[in-house]
């Protein structure tokens, strides 16, 4: 359904007015807020703002996955140094839209409304499960209470991954209840229009994405990873996004700024020669439709650490270009996909040694990825038949499919969860120029903001700390 900037702006507004957005270690309260906010700003609120908190994850891990590069030289994100001051967005970001599912999830179960029910559980879990992944221990069992605990306790990753599948059992269990068809506020779901069906889909998705998380461990089960993409997405129409915005896509700013010399969202030259021929023996027809060719005509992109070549006003370097499919005003921000779901069941299958279906679904991923893209059919084709892609089932690799993937999840934060799960084990992936740390990065650092009001709590792990399904 199109919604329009009006609407949107006036949804969102009425969850922030009615006080849905306290923080969960604020203190104030305004005594003019009301009560109990309406459910429908609240799912407007939640189901805009989960995407950008997606983004917003993506933009410090892409530097991580390579996906991008600083164009200045040393930068903290391309060299692994602290970056606890700028992780505080994400962080305050990820906790506001916490505490409105908290607050949303309160309100439905005491109206027996399951299908609200149902998509909070979902989205609590896809919240707990993208930052314990990122930073590892978090609050949650103490938060949410603001004045009653202001400096809640840090919760166990695992046991978070514990949570966050038991939420999403929830939530499916919910969404199928009888009386769950129809009562989502369909203007007021920007992922998924109001259809419990597809938030069904995307619980699903999402749990075959934490289950196969935890490949290196013995918990591991390549079977029921395949069972719950069974019940996921079957086309790219059922994928979980956001299209309309109050102003732009974010990374369609991105693009803006870096036009007008703010320079920001340059391409890594691992990504660029994972894409243009260099690392892998074959062109990728989406490269274009990311970026733009240098003005030597070809695509180059920016060692990490090193900086630009330039003085970045030239165009003698790639980066993220206004008006492509990642960064024009309406592109999508994507939160799964079903060309990540097939290549989840790609790695399951091949796990499970069946080959022909880790096959089937690579080359399936690498479909549905282009299809999306709106790569034209004949590139398809022609990529497809490529010998260095049409390997057929016989000597499909784990990591093979894992490229593929790298490729098409671009700017997604889940990139650094298989980069971790895999060793960075990825052909001609290296350390950064520069990097303050002798081996690869496992978590980023807590957030400022959290260690200044929170700090008893705050576990002190170094950035090389695996956390629980990363151990070697």
């Amino acid at each position: 359904m199109k919604k329009n900037n009006f609407y949107i702006v006036a949804l969102i507004m009425i969850a922030l007015i009615s006080g849905s957005c306290k923080k969960y270690l604020d203190i104030n309260q305004n005594p003019n807020a009301a009560e109990e906010p309406p459910i429908n700003g609240l799912l407007a609120n939640v189901t805009y703002s989960t995407a950008y908190n997606v983004y917003y994850l993506g933009n410090y891990t892409a530097y991580y996955d390579q996906y991008l590069a600083s164009p200045n030289a040393g930068s903290a994100l391309d060299t692994y140094d602290n970056v606890s001051s700028t992780a505080s967005t994400a962080w305050g970001s990820i906790y506001d839209e916490l505490t409105n599912l908290h607050d949303m999830r309160n309100i439905a179960f005491q109206k027996g409304l399951n299908a609200y029910v149902g998509v909070s559980d979902i989205l609590l879990a896809l919240h707990l499960n993208m930052s314990t992944n990122v930073w590892g221990d978090i609050p949650y069992s103490e938060a949410f209470q603001g004045v009653n605990n202001p400096t809640p306790a840090f919760d166990d990753q695992k046991l978070l991954y514990d949570s966050c599948i038991t939420l999403l059992d929830a939530g499916i269990a919910a969404l199928q209840q009888p009386d769950a068809a129809g009562e989502l506020d369909k203007p007021s779901d920007f992922i998924h229009d109001g259809s419990a069906g597809a938030w069904i889909k995307t619980a699903h998705a999402l749990k075959a994405r934490m289950l196969n998380q935890v490949s290196k461990t013995s918990q591991y089960d390549a079977g029921k990873v395949v069972t719950e993409i069974s019940g996921a997405y079957a086309s790219n129409s059922d994928d979980a996004q956001v299209t309309i915005f109050q102003v732009r896509n974010p990374w369609a700013q991105v693009a803006i700024n870096n036009a007008g010399l703010n320079l920001d969202g340059w391409l890594s030259s691992y990504f660029v020669e994972a894409t243009n021929g260099v690392t892998y023996g074959v062109f990728d027809p989406r490269l274009p439709l990311i970026t733009d060719t240098t003005r030597f005509g070809d695509y180059r992109g920016t060692p990490n650490g090193a900086g630009r070549v330039g003085s970045g006003t030239a165009m003698e370097e790639s980066y993220i270009a206004v008006d492509k499919w990642y960064s024009s005003t309406n592109s999508p921000l994507q939160i799964i996909t079903y060309a990540e779901c097939l290549f989840i069941k790609a790695e399951a299958a091949f796990r499970n040694n069946d080959m022909a279906t880790a096959y089937s679904a690579y080359i399936a991923g690498i479909t549905a990825s282009m299809n999306k893209l709106n790569v034209p059919a004949n590139s398809i084709a022609d990529y497809l038949a490529k010998p260095e892609v049409a390997v057929g089932a016989g000597n499909i690799t784990l990591k093979l499919i894992m490229k593929e993937k790298y490729i098409a999840c671009f700017l997604m934060p889940v990139t650094w969860d298989d980069m971790r799960r895999f060793d960075y084990s990825y052909k001609n992936f290296a350390l950064p120029l520069n990097a303050t740390l002798t081996s690869f990065i496992r978590r980023m650092d807590y957030p400022g903001t959290e260690i200044s009001r929170n700090g008893s709590n705050v576990p002190d792990v170094p950035r090389t700390d695996h956390l629980w399904w990363d151990m070697p």
